[in-house]
């Protein structure tokens, strides 16, 4: 078996020292960014069950077997009424009066899986994926990470569901999985283990950025400056601006570099644990995941809380939303308000899958149902001998227009602010 190196470590040579900050940072809402992640409401859910029916040799499966797979995909509700609601993405039919019911794709579902699907057998997006899970094996100590922490960053990085045979098995030079005894409880799990370090690779984001816009050589220790977004509202208090400032100035450390051996709660560290965040929140195609992922993985790392501090300390860095019933965490500098800048291929589907899940609500709570009111009043009227003018309203459909749809899009949890203090020793 061939030995991975591991993470070179960088020398202890660099400014350990923390100036004293004492300041309040008080959470304040981001309504585009808030807007990003609320677009995506179930559409995670809806693509698993999507592949579980896709997967099946007839493209169809009985109702009664994808109910129990409420709690395994995390449906907010049950699969026969996620079904019922996106007529346009899920069709239920009885193959025989003997047969219960069974759900398959609408055609319009099936013609957007066959576009996905020609995405994901490209060789520049099974490259491209490829190279962005070895870049988050590297950032690890080891370059392995147990398939459970894997599988968590499944669909924001990407991956297929069935991803160990449909694409690892075809870069046996990349990855293989093994079993180890997992470190945070002894027991022997599998997992996902990078072959050899890749040196080309070992580029961050950051440093990949710096070097094509010609700012610098490229050289360690240089103090490359994150980009920071304030939304309206927001305001540092001038100790905590001037220590922002002097911390952007520190040497900046690779993700990809070993910077254990710094104290824990010195302002370098801190830096390097940006870096690692920054680069790992870049890896994933939409730019975001659930918090409880990145802190799962940051404790993982051996990062203990440092994440979660981090997303905290630095509100012009990283946005937690707490919309879609989870915490999101955000790289700010991705999004153009609540528009991903950089779309990536298998983006631009999901944004399709998103449409067509809104032709449905659309369809479902307004037109079709305003529709189906409005005939049923018709027949009421004739059967009483009346006429009811084309362009009149009945009493039920004012109400429907003037109902508030705003609960919506409002999640009263979002109001509540969480404040942190930023000690500086």
């Amino acid at each position: 078996m061939t030995t991975m190196a591991v993470r070179t470590r960088v020398p202890h040579r660099l400014v350990l020292v923390r100036n004293f900050v004492d300041a309040r940072i008080k959470w304040v809402r981001d309504p585009y960014l808030d807007t990003a992640v609320e677009r995506e409401k179930n559409l995670k859910e809806i693509l698993s069950l999507k592949n579980q029916i896709f997967s099946s040799p007839s493209k169809s499966l009985p109702l009664s077997s994808l109910s129990p797979l409420k709690s395994h995909f995390n449906l907010p509700t049950s699969a026969s009424k996620l079904f019922h609601k996106y007529p346009s993405i899920f069709s239920q039919f009885q193959p025989s009066p003997s047969i219960p019911l069974h759900v398959k794709l609408a055609p319009q579902a099936v013609a957007l899986n066959k576009e996905e699907l020609a995405i994901h057998t490209s060789p520049s997006h099974r490259n491209d994926t490829v190279n962005r899970l070895a870049k988050l094996l590297m950032l690890t100590k080891t370059g392995r990470l147990p398939l459970h922490i894997v599988d968590k960053f499944k669909f924001d990085l990407g991956l297929t569901s069935n991803y160990i045979t449909f694409l690892l098995s075809d870069y046996p030079e990349y990855f293989h999985v093994c079993e180890y005894k997992d470190p945070c409880d002894g027991k022997e799990t599998l997992f996902l283990e990078l072959v050899s370090w890749r040196d080309e690779l070992a580029i961050s984001e950051m440093e990949k950025r710096a070097s094509f816009y010609g700012q610098v050589k490229l050289k360690k220790g240089l103090p490359l400056r994150f980009s920071m977004k304030f939304p309206n509202g927001f305001d540092l208090e001038k100790k905590v601006k001037d220590w922002v400032e002097t911390w952007q100035d520190l040497p900046y450390i690779s993700p990809y570099e070993n910077a254990f051996h710094l104290g824990p709660k010195s302002d370098q560290a801190e830096k390097w644990t940006v870096a690692v965040l920054h680069e790992l929140l870049w890896l994933l195609v939409s730019k975001k995941t659930e918090g409880k992922n990145v802190y799962s993985l940051g404790e993982y790392l051996g990062f203990e809380n440092r994440f979660e501090k981090a997303v905290k300390h630095f509100p012009g860095i990283f946005y937690m939303s707490n919309k879609i019933r989870t915490q999101t965490v955000v790289l700010k500098e991705a999004y153009r308000k609540d528009f991903l800048m950089e779309k990536h291929p298998l983006m631009g589907m999901r944004f399709r899958y998103i449409h067509l899940m809104n032709k449905s609500d659309k369809f479902r709570k307004g037109d079709g149902v305003r529709l189906f009111r409005r005939k049923r009043k018709v027949m009421r009227y004739a059967d009483e001998g009346e006429v009811m003018k084309e362009g009149s309203k009945s009493l039920e459909e004012n109400k429907d227009s003037n109902v508030s749809s705003s609960s919506e899009f409002y999640d009263g949890s979002d109001d509540e602010n969480f404040k942190t203090k930023v000690i500086v020793i």
